[in-house]
């Protein structure tokens, strides 16, 4: 029997469909799926169903049922693949620039942390959220499968570029989708305090102002919320792993005591100080340092978003007097940054320690450090939480401890200083995590026209 003979057998090709079809249902790990079999094996020995109902088995079909099949076997194989395989992602912020670039867009493994069996598998194809034009939910919650992901191969490390769905994702102001729901609610709030100031009033307990400011907000813009799998993918730099514990002090990340090791392309913010002539804009350029990266403000003085090898060459410029790193000082309290609590004092440059939980690690809590974990008890691991009169009720019983049900990972992008990362909204749990990038296969510039606007050199670049 020659090769061409033996590939065009019915039972060697389903001897070959069958192995893969088993391969792939121990790796799910749902053995009540190998009740597919016999569809196999009707499928290329008997012959009894015609599963593809839609074509006749015998004679030509007509032009428009072959492009509907071709359609739906595209649509079903593609579907599977960015499942269990890979998928592309699209760069559409500069948090993490210079690393990643507007426009760039990825090949995100899915099985390199592991690939996740879908929450909603209910969906339109090619769709996160929202149907395309009609802006509608994209999906049914009428099946809803818990949490649970295939082996990998590897988990993620330190220092990992990871694409994952946004923690703070599950309840969205549809009218405002770029900004978390929930500073938009503590943004209300802090209106209402400031208000409150300037009018002479005493001062309410912040939960009152945030109950007002959560009414405010239900009142201004369509509310909705979705299920970890439909929430919005962002892509950072993992920077702590669970068992980790996170300082930043003047800008520099130490993970359990320990530097972070040094990234070229990380950026921050930095004063320039001119003598009163301009910066060369064709000179900044030339450097990677665009327009939308310069702040001007004033004759002699920018705030200009620079990596640390391009503000050693700035402060060189024969017009540059002096350039300063832009850090907010230790124990300077924002409000809008994890975990949004005044005991806390912490900020962008300045934060933690903070230890990442461990999962199966049980700590105790209290009314001192809840704030660090009520989201993690409450809305990640679906618990009941109250506090009341002083004491922690977790469904309905009170409790000094709590057991984490996951591990929970730290998310920064390069761009420290244009990032809404986890200093801004917390934790991102397990379960969120989608795959790891592995390179760049295009990358076009928004500001550029025509064949000018692909950037060559980084097409197929890896990503480090």
């Amino acid at each position: 029997m020659n090769l061409l003979t033996l590939l065009s057998n019915k039972y060697f090709k389903f001897s070959l469909a069958a192995i893969v079809y088993i391969l792939w249902v121990i790796w799910v790990g749902s053995y009540w799926l190998l009740l597919g079999l016999p569809i196999i094996f009707d499928i290329y020995i008997t012959k009894k169903v015609n599963w593809a109902f839609w074509k006749k088995r015998e004679g030509k079909n007509s032009t428009i049922v072959e492009w509907i099949d071709a359609l739906i076997f595209a649509v079903v194989a593609v579907t599977l693949i960015n499942i269990f395989l890979f998928q592309n992602f699209k760069i559409p912020t500069g948090s993490m620039e210079k690393t990643l670039l507007i426009g760039d867009h990825l090949f995100v493994s899915k099985v390199g942390y592991g690939p996740r069996i879908p929450n909603t598998p209910l969906s339109f194809p090619f769709t996160q959220h929202t149907m395309p034009i009609v802006k509608t939910r994209s999906y049914l919650e009428w099946i809803k499968w818990p949490y649970k992901r295939l082996k990998g191969i590897s988990d993620v490390k330190n220092d990992d570029i990871v694409v994952f769905n946004f923690p703070a994702g599950d309840t969205v102001a549809i009218q405002q989708q770029a900004r978390s729901y929930y500073s938009i609610i503590r943004d209300v709030s802090e209106e209402l305090k400031m208000r409150d100031s300037r009018s002479g009033l005493k001062f309410k307990p912040q939960q009152k102002y945030m109950e007002t400011g959560r009414v405010q907000v239900q009142s201004m813009y369509d509310i909705a919320y979705r299920p970890v799998d439909k929430r919005d993918n962002y892509i950072k730099r993992c920077i702590a792993i669970p068992g980790d514990t996170l300082v930043i002090k003047n800008g520099n990340v130490f993970i359990n005591g320990e530097p972070q090791k040094v990234l070229e392309d990380k950026q921050t913010k930095y004063f320039v100080f001119t003598n009163g002539t301009k910066l060369n804009p064709k000179t900044l350029e030339r450097m990677g340092i665009y327009q939308s990266d310069v702040y001007t403000l004033g004759l002699t003085e920018y705030l200009i978003t620079l990596t640390e090898e391009n503000a050693h060459k700035i402060s060189e410029f024969k017009n540059v007097k002096k350039v300063e790193i832009y850090l907010k000082p230790k124990d300077s309290y924002a409000y809008y940054i994890f975990p949004h609590d005044k005991r806390y004092p912490w900020n962008e440059d300045n934060f933690g320690p903070l230890w990442m939980p461990v999962k199966g690690a049980t700590i105790q809590i209290d009314t001192s450090n809840i704030s660090k974990y009520d989201r993690i008890i409450e809305a990640y691991e679906n618990n009941k939480l109250e506090v009341k009169n002083g004491k922690i009720y977790i469904n309905d019983q009170e409790t000094s401890e709590y057991t984490f049900k996951m591990g929970y990972y730290w998310m920064m992008g390069d761009n420290r200083h244009d990032s809404a990362d986890s200093r801004f909204w917390g934790f991102v749990p397990e379960d969120h995590i989608v795959g790891k990038p592995k390179y760049v296969w295009l990358s076009l510039d928004k500001e550029k026209r025509f064949i000018s606007k692909i950037r060559f050199r980084r097409m197929f670049m890896k990503i480090q």
